[in-house]
């Protein structure tokens, strides 16, 4: 859907004329009262659920929405009792207006000169898709990781337009650690010699090199020790078709497929599943949105205002909330989680909290692990539905 009305961002940059991709799945009832609005994390898209279809309507293989297995028709979210709208966050490479796309004023790529966005820039650029949608209120907005912060501001810049909050796998804002971790990768691009400060795109090159290696680091992130030792310890690559076959089985829960290396330098499973994840990513990635997403990542903080208080920070939501964690989640621990919770409790806020034990660290948002997909259709059936 394309916007006319020039966008104010939080830099005190404008963004003019601007497009933003989205899907819908589920029917808006009459009083427009059972949308739901899903926040995307870092490398996903508006793609939420679902299959992309040929042109003869056949599913294509792989192209499932990236959380199908909790929203759809007899899901976690069901899309026969919910409106699902998932949206293609500004500055993304998936369809919104971004550093891909013709920066009206030059006539060329924006590139680098794309301006700045952050967690409250895409809480607003939403808002208004929902009132082109002429959606006033949503039954609740839902999100993981990065999709967690934004709705937990949507509670916050929107408190009246929120009846329920689902923030899973998130933090109030990111330690040091992370923003550590989020600057080696931007390092990593920034300094491929394909880079050329952002304009690769008027050069004809891509940085695939930087933004390998940005993923090989991220991806050592989102996966527990317990996960990284159980499917590959310290094995070498298997030199067989043989081992070839069973090292892609043992990896089936975490990567489609392992990645098949013929050059000497791999030795390990681990360092074989890496260079697989990299190259995957610098093949449909752009680096430039990468450097703006991990940017957004780092300044979201809606403490900051209130002297580090986030109690006084969540005052202002009115939402009910459902926090979920996950045990081995290191990157964004449990008890990040309970800050939040904590902080809504000391505002009298309605507050759900579930605590996964489950193995797969970080990435265990994006799996169909009972226990937690349970916690989710227990909300959605008990208190967004009622």
């Amino acid at each position: 859907m394309g916007f006319a009305q020039a966008l104010p961002l939080k830099s005190g940059a404008v963004l003019p004329s601007y497009e933003l991709v989205y899907e819908t799945y589920g029917t808006l009832n009459a009083d427009r009262s059972n949308a739901v609005l899903v926040c995307h994390a870092l490398n996903a898209s508006h793609h939420v659920a679902g299959y992309h279809a040929d042109a003869q309507g056949q599913p294509l293989p792989k192209s499932a929405g990236w959380w199908d297995n909790l929203i759809g028709p007899g899901k976690p979210v069901d899309t026969d009792r919910f409106f699902v709208i998932g949206v293609n966050n500004l500055g993304s490479c998936f369809g919104s207006s971004g550093p891909t796309h013709v920066n009206p004023a030059t006539g060329q790529p924006w590139g680098a000169d794309f301006p700045v966005v952050t967690v409250e820039d895409w809480v607003n650029a939403q808002a208004r898709l929902l009132d082109a949608l002429g959606i006033e209120q949503l039954a609740a907005v839902l999100g993981g990781s990065l999709g967690g912060m934004q709705t937990l501001s949507w509670t916050l810049q929107y408190p009246e337009r929120v009846r329920h909050a689902v923030v899973v796998a998130s933090a109030p804002n990111l330690t040091a650690e992370n923003i550590a971790f989020n600057e080696v990768a931007r390092r990593a691009i920034v300094t491929d010699p394909d880079f050329h400060g952002g304009h690769y795109l008027r050069h004809g090159t891509l940085p695939r090199r930087g933004l390998r290696i940005a993923r090989m680091i991220g991806h050592i992130t989102y996966l527990s020790d317990d996960v990284m030792n159980e499917k590959f310890g310290r094995q070498l690559r298997a030199s067989s078709e043989q081992g070839l076959d069973a090292l892609e089985q043992a990896l089936a829960p975490v990567a489609p497929l392992a990645y098949r290396y013929t050059t000497q330098d791999v030795e390990f499973q681990i360092e074989s599943y890496l260079r697989y994840q990299g190259d995957k990513f610098s093949e449909y990635f752009d680096a430039n949105t990468y450097l703006l997403i991990t940017r957004a990542l780092d300044y979201f903080d809606p403490a900051r205002e209130y002297d580090g208080q986030l109690s006084a920070a969540l005052a202002r939501a009115r939402a009910r909330f459902l926090v979920v964690s996950f045990t081995t989640d290191w990157r964004f621990s449990p008890a990040r989680s309970r800050e939040m919770v904590k902080a809504l409790l000391e505002n009298r806020r309605d507050v759900s909290y579930a605590e996964i034990d489950a193995p797969h660290g970080h990435d265990a948002f994006l799996l169909d692990d009972p226990r937690y997909h349970a916690a989710v259709r227990a909300y959605f059936e008990r208190e967004v539905a009622a």
